[in-house]
């Protein structure tokens, strides 16, 4: 019983959680080590620019970096966003079991281990040149301020879309041969997608979210969330498709957007707004998503 109390409802690998020390568990699931989805996505963006910019070969080494930074980022990102809401997180039925909320870890100690996974970032931070570091630098305000924009805004994915898609940047930027534009329109693309998912994950909470007061794109998009999804889905396919063509101005280049595309509209078809489970399936198979679109960063920028 005190196992299952340690391990949060939607843990996707409760037996690895399980077999970890009882007293490292709790650490584990702060950083939601349980759950790889998080880190996939926020490391997607960084891999599609560096495959996209014609890098992916020559620059394998960097792919590889920024898996590890995404794991450590992201891990810490979550540290501090239990940290700074964990009294709303008490009154949520699927938060409350966190570990800072529940009380299992205290805020002293969260903020240790808050350290040393920002530590592991800084090893992957000194493996960048000087314009892709400054890149990365310009990320921390916007990081630090997306836990608050549920208290004053209804769009909190919006900002998670900019700081989930910051990858890119640092990916385009350590690269250095493309131009500007493309990155642009890639970026905007990531942004969109990231409103789209989180949008279907934020399905899970909106009575609870209602209940206390917190603000999502799901509770502004009400009886509409699977037309609002649909729209920025094809926003972001449209812009990744511009990215494409800024690129390599050729019909057939776009065909390798076709399978992301299909994924995605296959995410609005199935989806169930009235079923929590069906929501966290859908938004966790964007894992999968992420490498589609790798595959077609791949093919056009191994063609530039």
């Amino acid at each position: 019983m005190a196992e299952a109390q340690q391990i949060v409802p939607d843990t996707e690998h409760r037996g690895l959680v399980g077999l970890l020390p009882v007293a490292a568990r709790p650490y584990a699931l702060l950083a939601r080590f349980d759950r790889p989805i998080g880190w996939w996505l926020l490391f997607w963006p960084g891999a599609w620019a560096v495959a996209l910019s014609g890098g992916a070969v020559e620059r394998w080494d960097l792919i590889l970096w920024l898996l590890l930074g995404s794991i450590a980022m992201r891990g810490a990102g979550c540290v501090f966003n239990d940290i700074v809401d964990r009294d709303l997180d008490r009154q949520v039925a699927r938060t409350r079991s966190r570990p800072v909320a529940s009380g299992a870890v205290s805020v002293k100690a969260a903020l240790l281990w808050l350290g040393l996974l920002c530590l592991v970032g800084l090893v992957v931070w000194f493996q960048l040149h000087w314009p892709a570091r400054l890149v990365a630098l310009a990320s921390i305000a916007p990081v630090a301020a997306y836990p608050f924009m549920k208290r004053i805004t209804w769009w909190p994915q919006a900002w998670l879309g900019m700081v989930f898609s910051w990858a890119a940047l640092v990916g385009w930027a350590e690269i250095g041969t493309q131009p500007l534009l493309p990155l642009a329109l890639l970026y905007a693309g990531c942004i969109a997608w990231v409103i789209g998912y989180d949008t279907i994950y934020a399905i899970q909470d909106i009575e609870d979210d209602a209940l206390v007061g917190v603000r999502s794109s799901a509770r502004a998009m009400g009886a509409h969330i699977r037309g609002g999804v649909t729209a920025f889905y094809l926003v972001a396919i449209a812009c990744w498709g511009a990215a494409i063509w800024q690129l390599r101005p050729d019909w057939l280049a776009l065909l390798a957007l076709l399978p992301m595309a299909l994924h995605l509209l296959w995410q609005v078809a199935t989806l169930d707004t009235a079923d929590g489970a069906n929501a966290l399936a859908r938004f966790r198979s964007n894992r999968n998503a992420g490498l589609l679109m790798f595959a077609a960063c791949f093919v056009v920028g191994q063609t530039l």
